[in-house]
This record gives structure tokens, sequence and C-alpha cells, in this order.
């Protein structure tokens, strides 16, 4: 679609019987919003064409008209297919270029298109189709994220890594089991999408410019040719109503703060100091200067393009929260926010989906990461606590024997049994199983835990939840 905008000779704007002089040539390239919404153009004659065949189905508009209409739109359509659409400036809006150029082509019939509507509900459908599609889309890249995070968590579910909290070293868990979190993090994310897409998916045709229209229309009709569950109720909140943009901006917010999160992660996994992860060469770029860097170029601007994101909702909800009903001109910015939204946390999914494909996991490394920072000391305190020593005692009991590993400069799992001993006399041959990185793996065989037996039993349920 060509976004060129030629400015076309100066006529008179469909409104323009009111005033007295013509708008000033720096207020029309002020107001216009061409430059941006044309993006809705195939939206505009979707929506154009179930309206007149409405109009034309009602005795409202001659069926002449309506079959002069149905092959002007469809000459536009083509037009703006092959990029040879002449937008304007003059024109305003994506509307208005429609209806001129409709109008040249087919006359009078053309300027009849409009009965019973106005660009107040024009554009509130238009806008709902659009973010329909997109949701659809957005859905789809989701699941394909996904299922690469369960394909290498697959393949990874016993891979012993640490597990962190205030990125101190924990406990052992696997890299299968770290990256089922995320999983779960976005099939929450994937599962407001079909919400929010119900409530996006109520048409608004038909609230003319505020107070619904006089003309006996057929909402209904227009609804079921369009696709739409259900009818906006009341006309006013119809025109004004921009929560479903809100919404999916907030969605795409939570979408991109846990591919942020996954960024940073991968951000600190691929540094030398970690080594835990290898990116794809093709998700990575150099240095001008250092010819021995690998920059993670790609999570560093996902996690970037996360604040563009929640700019975005900002945006809207600050746009909408002083409006008083019905429809304003203070609508006319929702779209270069939604646009850049959607755009974005498309871009971001798709871009981290083929890099996550491609990752390789350093196992060395993680293993000796996860023998740092005495990770089994919890899995002590378990064990003494299964001896019948209170959690508090046992918790003192092993935290005295991490301090005298780390006197030692050795890790806990390698302090000897009889100094073991001197903590609780409970303790016995049998710890060496509990102290060990796969024994701590091992015990935690249950929905939800870090055992390779429930990674993959969890990757199995998660492959069913995609299915259905």
């Amino acid at each position: 679609m060509s976004r060129i905008l030629n400015i076309m000779p100066k006529k008179a704007q469909p409104w323009s019987g009111r005033f007295a002089q013509p708008v000033d040539e720096q207020v029309k390239r002020f107001t216009a919003s061409v430059s941006f919404d044309q993006r809705l153009a195939k939206h505009d004659i979707a929506a154009s064409l179930a309206h007149a065949r409405m109009l034309a189905a009602r005795g409202i508009l001659p069926r002449r008209d309506l079959a002069a209409i149905q092959r002007g739109l469809a000459t536009i359509a083509k037009e703006i297919a092959a990029g040879k659409f002449a937008w304007s400036v003059d024109a305003e809006d994506v509307h208005l270029n429609i209806e001129k150029r409709l109008t040249a082509l087919v006359g009078d019939a053309g300027k009849r298109l409009h009965t019973a509507r106005s660009r107040n509900d024009q554009v509130a459908t238009d806008l709902r189709l659009w973010l329909r599609a997109e949701i659809d889309a957005l859905a789809k890249l989701m699941v394909a994220l996904q299922r690469t995070l369960l394909a290498q968590a697959s393949r990874h579910a016993a891979l012993l890594m640490p597990g962190f909290t205030h990125l101190q070293v924990a406990q052992p868990v696997t890299f299968g089991h770290h990256l089922l979190a995320y999983f779960e993090m976005f099939e929450r994310d994937r599962e407001r999408l079909p919400q929010i897409r119900k409530r996006t998916n109520q048409l608004p045709l038909g609230a003319a410019a505020l107070a619904g229209t006089s003309f006996p229309i057929d909402r209904e009709r227009v609804a079921r040719e369009l696709g739409f569950e259900g009818l906006c109720e009341n006309s006013l909140d119809a025109v004004s109503d921009r929560d479903f943009a809100i919404e999916f901006c907030a969605a795409a917010s939570l979408i991109m703060m846990h591919l942020s999160r996954l960024s940073e992660e991968l951000v600190l996994w691929a540094s030398p100091r970690f080594g835990f992860v290898r990116l794809p060469d093709a998700y990575c770029t150099g240095s001008s200067i250092m010819p021995q860097k690998r920059n993670p170029d790609v999570p560093e601007l996902v996690r970037g393009k996360a604040g563009r994101v929640f700019g975005s909702l900002v945006a809207l909800l600050t746009l909408m929260k002083a409006q008083p009903l019905a429809y304003n001109k203070d609508n006319q910015e929702d779209k270069e926010p939604l646009f850049d939204a959607v755009d974005t946390v498309k871009a971001c999914v798709a871009v981290m989906s083929g890099l996550l494909s491609g990752l390789q996991p350093v196992p060395a490394a993680m293993r000796a990461a996860a023998l740092e920072g005495h990770a089994t000391a919890t899995d002590l305190a378990d064990y003494l606590v299964r001896k019948g020593v209170a959690f508090r005692d046992a918790h003192e009991a092993v935290a005295r024997a991490v301090r005298e590993a780390e006197r030692r400069g050795v890790d806990l799992a390698a302090l000897p049994l009889a100094k073991l001993k001197t903590f609780s006399r409970e303790i016995g041959p049998d710890v060496r199983r509990v102290l060990s990185a796969q024994g701590s793996l091992d015990s935690r065989n249950h929905p939800g835990g870090t055992a390779p037996a429930a990674v993959r039993q969890a990757i199995a349920r998660a492959r069913k939840r995609l299915a259905q």
C-alpha cells in the first residue's frame, strides 16, 4: 500500500457548507490522519460494502446504486493493493479518500453510500475489524513461540542448572523447567487474546454520529456479514469507546514484559561471566571496533521495545481519561499508539521465537554454576526434618554447616560426613544422596516440580493445552 500523499486539486470538503472560509493549509495538515489510518482501507471497504448491501436490502439505497458502489469499491481495492491509489491530505482520512475516489468512479451513487452512518461509527467499526484480524495473527505467533519453548524444554528436561532468587544461586532446577516458566507466562497471555477479541468483536456501525439514525437500518444483518458477535448496545458508547484498544495494549504490555524478562536472562546467560547459552549467530551482531564481540542485540532490543508498548498503553489511557461523551477529535490519536503496539509486539514475538529455536545451552557451565552457592542446603534441612528435627532447628544447623563450608572454601556437599555430624547427630551416610544436585532434582517429582520426570509430564500437558 502506497504511503505517498498526493495533493489533489482543492475541492470543497463534504462538510464545508457550514463555513465561510476554507480550512487553513496548516490546519489541514495538522488534522489529517490519512498518513497512518490508510492501513484501515481494506476494512473500510468491507464495512462499506456490508453497509451498502444492508441499505439496499432495506430499500434505502436503489439497487442500481448498490451495483455501482460494489463495482467502484472493487476498483479502489485493486488500486490500493497495487499501490496506485492517490492518497490525499485534502481528503483528511482513509474514509473520505475512498469516498471521493468512489464518487469520481460512479458519480452520485458514491455520495449516497454515507446514508445512515457517520465517520464516527465508521472509524470505530474499521478499527475493530482491523484489530480483530491482528489479534488472530498475534495468537498464531504466540502459539509458535510456545511450541518453540516446549521443543527446547523437551530436549533439555534433565539439564541441570541453578535456580536463582535475588539473582543468587538458590536451588538446583532443570533448564527445561526454567523454560516452562515462560511457557506459562505466555499461556496466560494467549488466553487473554480471545477474551479481548470477543469484546472487540461488537459492531458500532448504526450508531451514526452519536444518537443512532432515523433510517430503518438492520444492524444485525451488517454484524452477521462482517462476522461480529454482537452489537454495541448504546450509540453514545459505540462511537466513543476505545476500551478494546486499551485492553489490547494492556495485554500487549504483559506479553512484552514477559518477553523482556526472558530477554534479560538471555543477555545475562550469554555473557562470558555466565556462559550458560550460546545465541545463534544469525541473531547476534558484532562490534565496529572490538572484533571478539557477539552482541545480543535482539534480546536487548526486545527488552527496550517493551517500554515502547508500555508507552502506547499509557498514551491511550491518557487520551481517554478526560473525554466527555460522545466522540471527540482526540480519538484520532488512538490509532498510532495502537498500530505501533500491534506492530511491535508481533515483531518481538516472531523474532524471539526464531532466536529460541536456535538457542544452544552450555551444560558444563550450567552444572558448574549449580554446584556453587550451596544449592542443596534446603535439601539438607528437609532431610533433618524427615529425621524428626524441627524445621527451625534444622535451618540453624544447616546455616552453621554452610558457614563452615565457606570457611573451608568448599561447597556444602564437599564437607566430610564426620564434620556434618557435628552440626546434627541425625546426619548419616544417606545424606550424600540428599546433598547431590541430581538427588535434589529427583526429589521434586510432583506437578509443578523441577524433577525431569515432572518436567516431561508438564510438557505433555502443555502440548494438550495448545492443541485445544
